[in-house]
């Protein structure tokens, strides 16, 4: 399935502005949240192609909205990426157990993120 739609998700402004100018430059359609809680709701009324998702924010972790994404059953089939300053061994085991593809760390490159979109269509 080509990814069209991105749903971006982090508690920082700086870097949800950083994700949305890369994607929007590259011609998809981006939508944003602030918190994993407004994640689960935008995946399930936007039905993004992908998300991609902060692991550290307030009120429902990352962690905690990939596993609601990857068991709700208008979400499923999501495919979650984690973009994240955490990148411990551990951080990415923990973050593939929780259903995500993949796990990019900060800071990235524009190539970074957008081979990582690719790969997922």
């Amino acid at each position: 399935m080509p990814v069209n739609k991105i749903l971006v998700v982090d508690d920082s402004s700086v870097d949800l502005l950083h994700l949305q100018n890369i994607l929007q430059q590259a011609g998809y359609t981006v939508y944003t949240a602030t918190s994993g809680k407004e994640a689960v709701q935008k995946a399930e009324s936007q039905k993004p192609d992908a998300i991609l998702l902060d692991i550290v924010m307030q009120e429902m972790d990352g962690f905690e909205a990939c596993r609601r994404l990857t068991k709700g059953d208008q979400t499923r089939d999501i495919p979650v990426v984690f973009v994240t300053s955490k990148n411990q061994k551990a951080d990415r085991v923990w973050a593939q157990m929780q259903g995500a593809k993949a796990l990019i760390t900060k800071p990235y490159s524009q190539d970074v993120i957008l081979r990582q979109i690719q790969a997922l269509g």
